[in-house]
């Protein structure tokens, strides 16, 4: 069964030429021309990865990618924007898009990344079920097989490559990871030496684990290194 895709995006010309090079590259295409048919669609048809233009009418790709990550849709999403705009690209990153690309760009590179994204999915912690024990530190709990974390018996809430960047610094702990080690472990390839989107997911981490982000516990920034996850001392 070929991976279906759903495209969001309403520039016509622009939506027929992806829909033509992605059928071309062997996936099922579904084209929707404004956001909420997209976001409808998203949620009815099940496609294994969503391209989502960031202007839209009726409801804009910002709002697609919130509402369907509120309501724990983890499909894999690639951002589209024309304005370059770096608040842009850490918005969509913040809300849950696992790429983005500006345009204008080539099909060929489209193509690639939805391959690149598509594979990460497949082998992403979140889907394997292999038991593995829970990592405890202190009232924080990470359960990888189960896609749940719990921070003094609350469960938190993540996307799922927040989720992953988490997974990873805690099998790393006490480890210092640069940020072009967390690209490469976590985004399984060269993000074309773009390291914010490591400081962007970081960030988050922090704001949903830390009591107070200007001095974290767990998540140490390790300066002109990376991250270095640690187990918090007890007082």
């Amino acid at each position: 069964m070929p991976k279906k895709l759903l495209i969001i995006e309403d520039e016509h010309s622009i939506a027929t030429l992806l829909s033509y090079n992605l059928v071309q590259a062997g996936y099922e295409t579904i084209i929707a021309n404004d956001g909420k048919q997209g976001y409808d669609l998203a949620l009815t048809e099940n496609p294994d990865l969503i391209v989502l233009d960031l202007m839209l009418p009726s409801m804009d790709g910002v709002e697609v990618c919130k509402s369907l990550r509120q309501q724990k849709i983890n499909t894999p999403i690639i951002m589209l924007t024309a304005k370059g705009d770096e608040f842009d690209k850490v918005l969509g990153l913040e809300l849950g898009a696992d790429d983005y690309m500006t345009k204008p760009f080539s099909p060929r590179e489209v193509v690639a990344r939805i391959k690149a994204v598509l594979r990460r999915a497949e082998t992403s912690p979140i889907i394997q079920q292999d038991g593995t024990a829970p990592y405890v530190f202190g009232g924080l709990q990470i359960f990888p097989d189960r896609f749940e974390v719990f921070l003094d018996d609350k469960q938190l809430d993540f996307t799922p490559k927040e989720f992953e960047l988490l997974v990873y610094l805690a099998e790393n702990k006490n480890r210092v990871l640069t940020r072009d080690q967390l690209l490469s472990a976590v985004w399984k390839y060269d993000f074309a030496g773009d390291t914010r989107i490591v400081d962007v997911h970081v960030s988050h981490l922090r704001e949903k684990i830390e009591i107070n982000t200007r001095k974290p516990l767990f998540i140490k920034t390790i300066r002109g290194l990376g991250y270095k996850f640690e187990e918090p001392k007890s007082s």
